[in-house]
């Protein structure tokens, strides 16, 4: 199956790098780009593609803004950004000065239906600013009675950044039964992929900054 893409950038040349980067993939087509994130999102209603690879700072309406409209893969810089853009509803993040393999693999990860987070990376920079930018815990933390042990164990796991076979390994479980757990963690509080469940696991004080 091919997937279809939408770059989004006010900087033209890195439009047409990244069209003609994954233009180039037989599984990959680029099918369209816009200017910011006001014509991405209309775009995006439009075309209905499979992944939006977008920048975070652009004029008349931000990625941010637009994360919370469109299902995407994000790329920007380093800062604060990075956060908020997963609280908004981003799949992932990816540094513009990645190499082009790492782009590559990047929409296919996104397109798959998983979120684009390096387990290191993601446990470094999500308490970091959760640390910094700590939101309510009142609703979130309520939601968590509605998991079992289990369930509590395989989250607080997903939070530190562990991968679903070193999940198995911790708990000594099977790999698909800990696919299970997740799948249920999520479905039980309405989030969509394992990149809004580490941002829910710090925002509910499941894991604390530091551990």
């Amino acid at each position: 199956m091919t997937t279809r893409v939408i770059i989004v950038d006010d900087q033209a040349m890195v439009r047409a790098g990244f069209a003609a980067l994954l233009a180039a993939q037989s599984d990959i087509d680029v099918v369209g780009e816009a200017p910011d994130g006001a014509q991405g999102v209309e775009l995006s209603r439009l075309i209905h593609p499979d992944v939006v690879l977008m920048d975070v700072r652009m004029p008349e309406m931000d990625g941010l803004e637009a994360a919370r409209r469109v299902l995407m893969l994000t790329t920007f810089d380093v800062d604060d950004y990075v956060y908020e853009a997963l609280r908004a509803g981003a799949s992932g993040f990816l540094l513009k000065n990645a190499p082009p393999a790492d782009l590559i693999a990047a929409v296919r990860v996104v397109a798959s239906g998983d979120a684009l987070l390096a387990p290191s990376v993601t446990r470094r920079l999500i308490a970091d600013f959760a640390r910094q930018r700590p939101a309510a815990r009142g609703k979130p933390a309520l939601l968590l009675k509605a998991l079992t042990e289990r369930e509590t164990e395989v989250l607080t796991l997903v939070a530190r950044g562990r991968s679903n076979a070193e999940i198995a390994q911790t708990l000594v479980l099977a790999e698909q039964t800990v696919k299970t757990h997740v799948s249920r963690v999520l479905t039980k509080l309405d989030l969509r992929d394992r990149a809004q469940a580490v941002v829910f696991a710090y925002e509910s004080g499941l894991v604390a900054p530091g551990e």
